[in-house]
């Protein structure tokens, strides 16, 4: 009895961000289809500007332009389409899930049906919100890669409702990046998973790009999980805003379409799983998380492939539903559960945890910041999947500072 006490306590002291004392007094933990409440009162608070007003076209007249401290290039250009395909990204399983009459699944249906509008709105010339590739710049290579990783997510939900002619704009607006290099470093697998989209779309790619993507990952991939972000390592979030999740959903598509085998995806996976544990590792007991490298503004999305595996149904076997659950929900409330990420509109600030201007990079504005969405991809299971029912359970950082036993950690050599 005294154990079972003893381990709510802690539970509530890491969910609630609240001292042992007044863990002692407080209600037992919110279950899994709490914590579900709350992570879709988030996401739809995050994303429901974005896709709201590109459905009213006024995206680019509310949309407030706050830039990084030295920003070098046009941000008009680039951060409205960085805002759509980063937010659709994130949001797009969740919208792939079947519509029912819950609360909910009418928040979920409004924002699908305002996500179909507003991409046609964007993709038409005469609308306020209109998007273009094909600008003189290597910027959008980067951004219509996060509209495909949501196509690619959510085909039926996001792709098929769109009408021809959006449709005969996005695939010529994909071609055109051709034009352009991708820097030499992630940016990579934008331009790969680019041409990926077009291939799963059955429209002519470029294969040369693809390869050149897989087979720098393959060259730069570090050891224990980790990739180095070009030729020389760099400490920060780069392996899950991008690396590990767009290499597997590459490798998915390739894998479909019979371009590669299903062993290299598996390795991919196997990596993308042990980095996964690294993940979990970082979040503290209080839900925050080490503040390191560059991007920092992009706030959750550090656990993109935390996130991922979960969604995947691929979390490794130390981890489970319930651990992983508890930690992201906590990392979630600590950054969502008040409105210090948001400006009196709605909209994201600059910031990891409130308005940081001076914490944003030079290539970061507004647009830049709804990477956040990425960290939701859970909300692509069902309700009653083992993801949202299981108990929620002590993560590792909470179990070591609180004496609790916990499994030894060792490298891994694939």
């Amino acid at each position: 009895m005294l154990k079972s006490s003893f381990f709510f306590t802690l539970l509530l002291m890491c969910l609630g961000s609240i001292s042992t004392a007044n863990a002692q007094k407080a209600p037992l933990p919110p279950n899994g289809q709490q914590d579900r409440a709350f992570w879709v009162k988030s996401l739809y608070k995050i994303s429901y500007p974005v896709i709201h007003h590109l459905a009213m076209g006024t995206l680019k007249q509310q949309m407030p332009l706050e830039l990084g401290p030295g920003y070098y290039s046009d941000a008009k250009q680039f951060t409205y389409l960085e805002a759509i395909g980063r937010t659709l990204a994130g949001v797009a399983p969740w919208l792939a899930l079947p519509d029912d009459n819950t609360e909910e699944g009418n928040m979920r249906r409004q924002l699908r049906q305002e996500a179909v509008k507003g991409l046609n709105n964007a993709c038409n010339p005469a609308d306020p919100d209109f998007i273009r590739f094909d600008i003189d710049d290597r910027q959008p290579i980067v951004d219509a890669a996060y509209l495909a990783a949501a196509f690619l997510r959510a085909p039926k939900a996001l792709w098929a409702p769109l009408d021809s002619n959006t449709k005969k704009y996005l695939i010529t607006g994909f071609k055109s990046l051709r034009t352009r290099s991708a820097a030499y470093n992630n940016w990579l697998l934008f331009a790969a998973i680019d041409e990926a989209f077009l291939l799963q779309l059955g429209e002519q790619y470029d294969p040369a790009r693809i390869q050149f993507g897989l087979e720098k990952m393959k060259e730069w991939y570090a050891g224990d999980g980790w990739y180095s972000d070009g030729p020389l390592f760099s400490m920060d979030y780069y392996n899950s805003f991008v690396i590990h999740p767009m290499l597997i959903d590459l490798l998915s598509v390739l894998v479909t379409q019979k371009k590669s085998d299903t062993a290299t995806y598996h390795i991919a996976l196997k990596r993308m799983q042990r980095y996964a544990e690294f993940q979990e590792r970082m979040i503290a007991p209080d839900g925050t998380f080490p503040v390191f490298g560059r991007s920092m503004t992009y706030r959750n999305a550090a656990f993109q492939a935390l996130a991922q595996c979960a969604l995947l149904k691929q979390l490794p076997e130390t981890l489970s539903n319930g651990q992983v659950r508890a930690a992201l929900t906590a990392v979630t409330k600590s950054l969502f559960a008040g409105n210090q990420n948001f400006d009196k509109n709605g909209w994201l600030v600059l910031g990891l945890n409130g308005h940081q201007p001076m914490l944003a990079d030079a290539y970061t504005s507004t647009g830049s910041l709804y990477m956040a969405t990425l960290s939701f991809l859970p909300l692509g299971l069902p309700a009653d999947d083992p993801f949202w029912t299981e108990p929620a359970a002590p993560w590792t950082s909470v179990k070591a500072w609180s004496g609790q036993s916990i499994k030894k950690d060792y490298k891994v050599n694939y």
